[in-house]
């Protein structure tokens, strides 16, 4: 991408209001889960190894984002706004995001990409378990729509330096959720489902990030005491999807070192994105 398009976007994105503007990032990465999802039409199988390294490029996106994107720049904010504790607001924001992805997850049932249907989580259901994996990657996006959405909430406070930040995230979040997409659709395709049905329940899994999106940036606008808490609430749930969801999921076959070198790809390349466009 040249500078002139980056410029550009960034023109455009600081013309619209925050709020827009978080639906339109948001809806960004539903798309490019879509773009990944409509690879079934043209493969029928997906080896695991690609799999599993798929899925851990998605954990170090994630987890990179926790910390240049949201919790950095939570502990910045705190040190003007809470000086007495700025270390209260980054600490509680991260463990009430963990926590309520926690719940979530405890209630929410869903099966997660590489586990048996025996192996499902949270409540007692009869759902069938193409239902179950939707569910179990609705849950993972829930805090990436919420932390694009705050950051960009962020620019609506008057703080317009978040506004690079906050598209450098979406660009993050987008490039990891077209290996996504392809991670959940492939799976669907693999178990017998046609073409257009697993193309349908790929893309579907991201169809909450712009609901999310919406809800953090307008949360954080008219809540403006609560962004550094926000910010560090998303990057709680983050951690806890990677933990808890993305790693377990890797390491069940014998492409363990492909998922940590995805992984580590992840890491850098949203780091990267982070500090040269920030």
């Amino acid at each position: 991408m040249s500078e002139k398009n980056v410029k550009s976007i960034v023109e455009f994105f600081a013309s619209i209001d925050p709020v827009l503007a978080a639906f339109i990032a948001t809806s960004f990465t539903w798309l490019v889960t879509a773009a990944g999802a409509s690879l079934v039409f043209f493969f029928k199988t997906l080896h695991r190894a690609w799999l599993d390294a798929m899925l851990g490029f998605t954990g170090g996106v994630m987890v990179a984002a926790s910390f240049w994107s949201l919790l950095a720049p939570s502990i910045e904010m705190s040190e003007t706004m809470y000086p007495s504790m700025k270390w209260m607001p980054a600490a509680v924001g991260f463990l009430i995001g963990a926590l309520f992805l926690y719940f979530l997850d405890k209630k929410l049932p869903h099966l997660h990409i590489n586990f048996k249907e025996e192996e499902k989580e949270g409540m007692k259901t009869q759902l069938h378990k193409t239902t179950l994996l939707v569910l179990a990657i609705t849950l993972h996006n829930i805090p990436e729509g919420l932390a694009v959405g705050v950051m960009f909430g962020a620019v609506g406070t008057g703080m317009e330096e978040a506004l690079i930040p906050a598209i450098a995230l979406a660009i993050g979040i987008g490039i990891q959720n077209f290996p996504e997409g392809f991670a959940v659709a492939m799976p669907l395709r693999r178990a017998g489902f046609s073409r257009r049905k697993s193309f349908f329940y790929g893309q579907l899994s991201a169809i909450v990030e712009p609901i999310a999106g919406v809800i953090g940036a307008v949360a954080v606008i008219y809540m403006q005491p609560i962004l550094p808490f926000a910010l560090a609430f998303a990057a709680g749930a983050m951690i806890f999807v990677v933990v808890e969801e993305v790693i377990p999921e890797t390491q069940r076959d014998k492409y363990t070192d492909l998922a940590v070198l995805g992984f580590i790809g992840g890491f850098l390349v949203m780091m990267i994105l982070d500090v040269a466009l920030g």
